[in-house]
Formats: C-alpha cells, sequence, structure tokens
C-alpha cells in the first residue's frame, strides 16, 4: 500500500492541524506556497481560513492557475469552510476580486451559518465515513446552495448541504481537522491513494 504525499494549502488558515491530522492517517504531509511544491504532491488539502484573504495571497503566490490546472487533470483536493468555497465553481455573493479555482460543480454562500460568534459544533452524518456521526465544527461556515447532477452529497445540516464530493474533489462547510476525529482526513486519504495506483 503506498503513502500518498498530500500537501496543505499552507497560504493562510488552519493549516497545521491539517497536517496533523493528515499524519495520523497515514499520508505524508507538507505545506504547499509555490508552484513548485505543488508539483510534488498527489493531493491538496485547501484549509480553512477566510476564502477572500486565500484568493488573494493565491494570486500572489503564483498558485491560482496551477492550482486550476492540476484540479482540472485530476488531482485529489479536499477544501473544507474557506476551502470549500474555494474549490466550488460559483460564489452567490463573492467580495470584490473574489476567484475560486474550481472543481465541484456547486454553488455556495459563503457565512450562511452566520457570523463568529454564532460558531457552533454538531453531529454530522457523513456517507462514506464509518462509526457514526462525525463532529462538525462550525465557524463562520458556508453552506451549498445547490449542486449539479455530477455532485454527490455526502451531509447536510439543519436542511441545508455541507458535505459534497465530485470525482477526486471533497468539500465539507465544517472542520474535522479541529477535533482530533481523523476519518474524514482518512477519506480522502483512501480517495488519493485510489487516484494515484
Amino acid at each position: 500500500m503506498t503513502t500518498p504525499v498530500i500537501g496543505v494549502l499552507a497560504l493562510q488558515g488552519d493549516v497545521r492541524e491539517h497536517l496533523i491530522a493528515l499524519a495520523a492517517s497515514d499520508a505524508v504531509a507538507r505545506p504547499v506556497r509555490r508552484p513548485e511544491e505543488l508539483a510534488e504532491v498527489d493531493g491538496l488539502v485547501v484549509p480553512g481560513g477566510e476564502s477572500t484573504t486565500m484568493s488573494k495571497l493565491a494570486v500572489l503566490f503564483g498558485m491560482v492557475q496551477p492550482l486550476r490546472e492540476r484540479i482540472a487533470a485530476g488531482l485529489p483536493v479536499y477544501g473544507t469552510c474557506a476551502g470549500l468555497i474555494m474549490v466550488a465553481d460559483k460564489i452567490l455573493d463573492p467580495r470584490s476580486g473574489q476567484e475560486t479555482l474550481g472543481g465541484i460543480d456547486m454553488i455556495v454562500r459563503r457565512n450562511a451559518f452566520g457570523r463568529q460568534n454564532e460558531s457552533f459544533e454538531a453531529a454530522v452524518e457523513v456517507a462514506g465515513v464509518d462509526d457514526g456521526p462525525v463532529e462538525g465544527v462550525f465557524i463562520r461556515a458556508p453552506w451549498v446552495e445547490s449542486v449539479g447532477a455530477e455532485v454527490e452529497v455526502l451531509a447536510e445540516h439543519g436542511g441545508h448541504i455541507v458535505a459534497v464530493r465530485q470525482g477526486n474533489v471533497l468539500a465539507t462547510s465544517f472542520h474535522p481537522e479541529l477535533t482530533g476525529d481523523h476519518r474524514v482526513h482518512a477519506l480522502f486519504v483512501d480517495m488519493v491513494r485510489a487516484a494515484v495506483q
């Protein structure tokens, strides 16, 4: 069984927590900031943080086009919270100049669950994750307004879509990297392993 090399886009957000979760899920995890580092990974996590800031930094670091090209070519990607926004094909209410990387045929709404002081935790049943619900940490979380025909809805909360997959791209509104439960990361590592075989 191969040990995949998975990067975490280290422009902004909870990079360290994802590196820990990936390492605990039998992957070699490393931060990625530049195109040459992106070229060396089998998969990529786009972490939570602030999607507008992340978008601007991706432009600044010359990462937008290389990321779009690798995602379009089948690179497995997992986006959490702001990362879900980054892998969406469309944002319902983008900030001026905000760009996405694409990868999932969906429309997302930023900060849909409320502001920082309305953050919460909830048990979420995620299709493909065994042994009961995962603890979802929702921090200024987006939700998915609508999905295209190729998108698999993996979880909902409060009547809203909060986890999706399309091909090699996985995304959640919540932050599993903050809980110590690495089952969603293990699901992604399995996706990467299947893609590189």
